[in-house]
């Protein structure tokens, strides 16, 4: 599985670019994790709700194609792109969302920072406040979109939105846990490693 470090892009870019990669896979496509960071930006997913979303102010919304709701990205959010091939890996959806989600959880125990998954919502929650967001979509046997870790960021534009559809959902960050806060390439590196060694076994 091949890791792309994108740095700080645009979102709409990327979006096509994940697009255009599963359009064109075959059987023998290697799988990528693609790390990014985006700036300000709210992507509305398929089941979204114009009324989830409160406020944008400056911030543009980009509707897109992945399952869930509304979520807000921004610099210091970790996203990982999971453009991965899962019928080839003999897995269901289902287990790749619970290997997404552990792994996040075991990226965050690495810092001593104790998170766990909710059997009723997707993502990573410390305690009632969720730190992590998972959306994917599914095409030609493969998915893409993937996972978002809040490790140092504004929190402040979720409270514009009911993030992933929960009013007044609880939103935190690594940064509230951890002084100093660790740099997003080393949370990034140790992210890549727990979801190789998931989506590996």
């Amino acid at each position: 599985m091949k890791t792309v470090p994108l740095g700080l892009r645009d979102y709409a870019p990327v979006f096509a670019a994940m697009q255009a990669f599963t359009e064109t896979r075959h059987e023998a496509t290697e799988d990528e994790l693609w790390i990014v960071e985006h700036p300000p930006v709210f992507t509305q997913g398929m089941a979204g709700k114009p009324e989830h979303i409160l406020q944008t102010g400056a911030i543009p919304v980009v509707q897109i194609d992945r399952g869930g709701q509304v979520t807000y990205h921004g610099p210091g959010q970790l996203v990982v792109y999971t453009l991965i091939d899962f019928k080839r890996r003999g897995i269901s959806v289902r287990d790749l969302v619970t290997r997404l989600e552990n792994s996040i959880i075991a990226t965050l125990a690495d810092y001593g920072i104790a998170a766990a998954a909710d059997p009723k919502r997707p993502g990573v929650y410390v305690g009632a406040a969720k730190i992590a967001s998972l959306g994917l979509r599914i095409k030609h046997g493969a998915v893409y979109h993937g996972l978002a870790l809040n490790i140092d960021m504004d929190l402040s534009p979720f409270a514009y939105i009911n993030p992933c559809g929960y009013a007044g959902m609880a939103m935190t960050q690594m940064a509230n846990y951890l002084k100093p806060c660790p740099p997003l390439a080393e949370v990034a590196a140790k992210l890549t490693a727990h979801l190789s060694a998931q989506l590996n076994t």
